[in-house]
């Protein structure tokens, strides 16, 4: 009986990540880069796992993570590339704030359209898309982490350096088994 129990779950398991990686397909856009390059999302999945992280120079989140960021860039090289999508920010200016924090990532500063089409609301928003455009990690749909224990109402900033480790560590576990697919 509880083998037949096991398979069932198994069976339903499976099924459902079947059916999520239908459900969580991303759709394909075309942006310019801050370099005047034509960046399909389509095409650049096809060569290498796609690190999109969605971005604003005033978001104490997206600065606490893109150090994290940069270090999995050094970390895999050549292996993914990582597009910077900058969003809902009229006054900042990401083309300066990537230079000087010394980040390699590609960046793509109109991006309003884009974070909507993918539904990204708020920032920042970090996607992991694989060589089909499946969504194999997505900053929204982890657990929560409980940072109710810390003292007092802690700053964005101080909750944003609690966050990001745990974000990077997630997205490093995804990269890896979707890494995994592209050497097959």
């Amino acid at each position: 009986m509880r083998i037949t129990i096991v398979l069932i779950a198994l069976g339903l398991f499976i099924g459902g990540i079947i059916v999520a990686d239908e459900a969580h397909k991303a759709p394909d856009w075309t942006l310019q880069s801050d370099s005047g390059e034509s960046v399909t999302l389509s095409e650049v999945a096809s060569e290498q796992p796609v690190i999109v992280l969605f971005w604003a120079t005033w978001c104490p989140y997206c600065k606490a993570l893109m150090p994290h960021i940069q270090s999995i860039r050094l970390e895999y090289g050549d292996e993914i590339r990582v597009l910077a999508v900058h969003f809902r920010d009229d006054k900042g200016d990401p083309v300066a704030y990537i230079e000087n924090a010394g980040y390699d990532f590609t960046l793509l500063p109109d991006g309003n359209e884009v974070a909507e089409l993918n539904e990204v609301w708020g920032t920042p928003g970090l996607l992991l898309i694989d060589r089909g455009r499946i969504i194999r990690y997505d900053l929204y749909t982890l657990p929560k982490l409980d940072l109710s224990a810390m003292k007092g109402s802690p700053s964005h900033g101080k909750r944003a350096g609690y966050l990001a480790p745990y974000w990077a560590a997630e997205l490093r576990k995804s990269l890896d088994l979707v890494l995994s697919q592209y050497a097959e």
